[in-house]
């Protein structure tokens, strides 16, 4: 497969969401900004929200909705890669916001849930509905780890529900086709989870189920799942993007040049275009993929 590069220097670039116009838009991490980038490998900055804006997703309202970590990572330069480490003394939680793509205003919509601050939200998708789910990280200092979470909420700031608590650091999440099943990956135990789903924002079960792991040593990032059902996992250290087909034992890993490969999603014609981001090197990249991606609930 050809491999397109579209731009470099990147902040450690996650969340890409690939866009109407042809353009996508990404989330710079280290950089606590939102970007978007042209075919032409041109950038623009849309808004600087600090933190560490994680996630991205356009809600039914056609504004961009972020997993902001709150600024959970500290970072290391070592042979050419950004690398993130604990968090920094000063972290005191994340958010969730919403960002106005036309004039970058950015609007806070949760810090807590049932009292208790979020603390390190990191990837989310919209369900039919126009609810969404998303993943809250946990955090990593020199001392320990915090427990990480699962929670839905609803796109106009009212209501946020825990689905499910003490997490090993969840991170990308995704729904099926049909909207009846949810999964998110863990990256320190490198596994892939199914939540079964009884209707919006409700889990059918208490516990999630084990779809896959990498075969060899890897962590796990943030997904995207295509048109067929396939969960395709960045895959940190193996470095690429491994793709689960549930309900199978099927895996296949796709080996990409860089130790933090940590999204992927599409565009194009047929959604066959596949936007990846290498985020130790801080590129997007592009390739055609063998698959069409799943076509997201809302887009702008």
């Amino acid at each position: 497969m050809t491999i397109r590069e579209i731009v470099s220097g990147l902040r450690f670039p996650e969340g890409p969401v690939a866009m109407e116009d042809g353009s996508v838009i990404i989330c710079e991490i280290a950089a606590g900004r939102l970007t978007r980038i042209k075919a032409n490998g041109e950038t623009q900055t849309i808004a600087e929200p600090g933190g560490g804006p994680n996630g991205l997703a356009v809600g039914p309202d056609g504004a961009l909705y972020v997993c902001n970590n709150g600024g959970s990572f500290t970072y290391i330069e070592r042979q050419g890669l950004t690398i993130p480490g604990h968090a920094p003394e000063d972290h005191r939680g994340g958010r969730i916001e919403r960002i106005d793509i036309e004039t970058g205003k950015v609007e806070v919509l949760y810090e807590s849930c049932d009292g208790t601050r979020l603390i390190a939200p990191n990837d989310l998708v919209f369900d039919e509905s126009g609810g969404f789910w998303f993943t809250d990280y946990g955090r990593s200092t020199k001392s320990g780890r915090t427990h990480g979470a699962l929670y839905y909420a609803t796109s106009d700031g009212s209501q946020i529900t825990q689905v499910l608590r003490e997490l090993i650091t969840p991170n990308g999440v995704g729904l099926s086709p049909d909207n009846r099943a949810l999964y998110f990956a863990e990256t320190l135990t490198g596994r892939l989870w199914f939540l079964p789903l009884a209707e919006p924002g409700a889990a059918a079960k208490k516990r999630p189920e084990f779809v896959g792991a990498h075969p060899g040593l890897a962590y796990f990032d943030s997904l995207g799942v295509q048109a067929d059902g396939a969960v395709c996992v960045g895959t940190i250290l193996a470095g690429g993007i491994t793709s689960f087909w549930p309900g199978t034992k099927r895996v296949k890993h796709t080996p990409l040049s860089d130790s933090f490969v940590t999204n992927i999603c599409w565009g194009g014609k047929n959604m066959k275009t596949a936007y990846i981001t290498l985020s130790g090197t801080g590129k997007l990249i592009a390739m055609d993929w063998p698959k069409s991606g799943l076509r997201l609930n809302y887009n702008a």
